[in-house]
């Protein structure tokens, strides 16, 4: 992420480099989602086990988490254009989720279920910490652009052409 100054950056360089982490965040608010589904299917299956319910219910339960991440909550945008295979963000989830056994769930202990969510807790704050940089290096671009037009020193009739 590019965190110069923007006063100090052209005008040309301040759209470019707002539109570059617009486009970043696309992709690292769809790794975050798919993280944060991950992790509540993990919780999903601590939580089948803690009522002593056996994998019969895991459909139910399945249908439950997944129909909250693609139906519930605010509009989201659509998955990135990006092809995910060779995104380094979305490749540290994956092995995140191999090297604790995400794949056979059902078949994990107690403690590795714990270690799991404890894994995955700490991915999803971490891209949720670089999203709120980007957030408030996104806001202090918006605010520079706002200001260079407020201030007459940028035409918006450059907006037409750029």
């Amino acid at each position: 992420m590019n965190a110069a100054d923007p006063q100090l950056l052209s005008l040309d360089e301040l759209r470019q480099v707002r539109n570059q982490l617009q486009d970043e965040d696309d992709l690292v608010s769809y790794v975050r989602r798919v993280a944060q589904a991950r992790l509540d299917l993990v919780r999903a299956e601590a939580n089948r086990r803690a009522r002593g319910e056996t994998t019969e219910n895991l459909s139910s339960e399945l249908r439950i988490v997944l129909s909250s991440h693609l139906t519930g909550g605010a509009p989201r945008p659509p998955r990135p254009d990006e092809n995910l295979d060779e995104n380094d963000l979305s490749d540290r989830l994956d092995t995140v989720c191999a090297q604790h056994g995400f794949s056979r769930l059902e078949n994990l202990t107690e403690d590795e279920i714990r270690d799991l969510d404890h894994q995955l807790t700490a991915f999803e704050r971490q891209v949720s910490d670089d999203r709120r940089d980007r957030y408030e290096h996104l806001d202090a671009l918006s605010a520079e652009l706002v200001r260079r037009y407020r201030d007459g020193e940028a035409s918006v009739d450059g907006l037409l052409g750029g």
